[in-house]
């Protein structure tokens, strides 16, 4: 009997080391580093004759499909450049000068781009979920099928812009100027539009 005893005692001690070294395994299987846009970047970083930099004049500048993930562009002046389909996921575009480019299928997911001007640009497609846009100028954009999912735009200036079959589901749009927008097929779930200029909108959700 005490022999029964002791062999089931060892079985569940054994079982039980068993399922710890396997736990152990697994946490160590987990324990990767995050890696996080570890690519180097040259020194200077210059595209098609572009510095990538803070304020840097790249007036016209042909960036299409360029990688500019994580790029401080902070004041820089992009106007008229085609970064169409570039990437600038999380990129630093406050208060730069982006008017009249073309960003058709650009990636600016959680870009920062607050009190930046985009006047006339071209949006096409574009991708600027969750994207920090407070106060950014989007006057007269095409934002055609583009998603500004979750994105902050509070106070940002939308005059005249396009909202065709646009995705601002959970999009933060709080006194917003949509005047002499046009908005149809717009994804609006859980869209927020205190104090918004709807004036002369087309399709805007007035009893939102």
């Amino acid at each position: 009997m005490m022999n029964d005893f002791r062999f089931e005692l060892s079985s569940n001690a054994i079982y039980l080391l068993a399922c710890l070294l396997a736990l152990i395994f697994s946490c160590n299987a987990l324990a990767y580093d995050v890696i996080v846009n570890k690519e180097e970047r040259p020194d200077p970083w210059v595209i098609n004759g572009c510095t990538i930099k803070p304020e840097t004049q790249c007036e016209g500048a042909d960036l299409r499909h360029a990688d500019l993930k994580n790029a401080n562009l902070e004041g820089a002046n992009l106007e008229g450049a085609n970064l169409a389909r570039a990437n600038l996921q999380h990129a630093n575009l406050t208060g730069a000068n982006v008017r009249w480019t073309n960003l058709d299928g650009a990636n600016l997911e959680e870009a920062f781009i607050s009190k930046a001007d985009f006047t006339g640009a071209s949006l096409y497609g574009a991708n600027l979920m969750f994207a920090r846009m407070i106060k950014a100028d989007m006057n007269h954009t095409n934002l055609t099928a583009a998603t500004l999912e979750a994105a902050w735009a509070n106070k940002a200036q939308f005059v005249g812009a396009r909202f065709i079959n646009t995705d601002l589901q959970e999009t933060k749009l709080e006194y917003a100027n949509l005047k002499n927008a046009i908005m149809r097929g717009t994804n609006i779930k859980f869209a927020t539009f205190p104090g918004a200029n709807m004036e002369g909108c087309d399709g805007c959700p007035f009893d939102w």
